[in-house]
């Protein structure tokens, strides 16, 4: 059985996010925790959290508590969110004020009872 977590309007950058995707993707999620918790990158407490929160609801839909070393993280994926326009201004040239831009992501994690996705 699958769960799926969709963390939305994060604001870090889709690239820096999906590469730590990428190191987590097809691991258990123990395994997951432990490899986050060694990377040196400021987006990795998200990250945790969307696994987290994905094999939380995997608990739930089974009606049972899990072990965390037989929950596989079957995909993940950050896609580009907005570029929102915060209230805050740069200056810019010949006295300009330029709106200051944000990169956001949607983080999208599923995870699974069986290692290979259906």
């Amino acid at each position: 059985m699958e769960a799926k977590c969709h963390l939305r309007y994060q604001r870090y950058g889709r690239r820096k996010v999906a590469q730590l995707l990428d190191q987590v993707r097809g691991k258990s999620i123990y395994e997951a925790q432990y490899l986050l918790a060694s990377l040196p990158r400021i987006a990795t407490g998200i990250v945790d959290k969307a696994i987290k929160s994905a094999g939380a609801n995997l608990s739930v839909k089974l009606g049972r508590k899990l072990d965390l070393k037989s929950v596989w993280v079957t995909a993940a994926s950050a896609d580009q969110g907005p570029m929102k326009m915060l209230k805050r201004v740069q200056p810019g040239p010949q006295g300009r004020a330029m709106p200051f831009k944000r990169k956001m992501c949607h983080i999208n994690v599923v995870v699974s009872d069986t290692k290979e996705r259906k």
